[in-house]
């Protein structure tokens, strides 16, 4: 009987490490996101993370007559990127990320992983232009 309990047990650590791998570290999928970099942000009250919002071209409607932009919220684990992303507010970027299936509280709030920038482009022209001096 104590061969049986032993089978057990090992089989239901096994399967529950199997389902937390492919929970939080099996990577669901990846790919490029294209916008206006709104903001980066360090915060957290017990892990501090970084976490950003990437505003994408085009409008969308969560409910009938209501207008709504297109939001790519997203955690970003390495420092050095997070920096660089801080220095590019305001800016059309592309941004490489991994899509997990769960969030990790030390990793970031969402299950979106920035992990490098693909392209920069130049500051967003707001308001009116003026003319030139004379």
């Amino acid at each position: 009987m104590k061969k049986y309990l032993w089978l057990i047990v090992a089989l239901t650590v096994v399967g529950l490490a199997a389902l937390f791998y492919f929970r939080f570290f099996f990577v669901f999928g990846e790919g490029v996101k294209s916008g206006e970099l709104n903001y980066v942000v360090y915060k957290g009250v017990l892990f501090k993370t970084y976490e950003g919002k990437l505003i994408q071209t085009g409008i969308r409607s969560k409910a009938a007559g209501s207008i709504q932009s297109y939001e790519f919220e997203f955690s970003v684990e390495d420092p050095a990127l997070a920096r660089e992303l801080m220095l590019q507010g305001g800016r059309t970027i592309e941004l490489h990320y991994k899509e997990y299936f769960g969030a990790l509280p030390w990793r970031g709030f969402t299950k979106f992983i920035v992990d490098s920038i693909v392209t920069v482009g130049p500051p967003e022209r707001r308001g009116v232009e003026l003319p030139p001096v004379q």
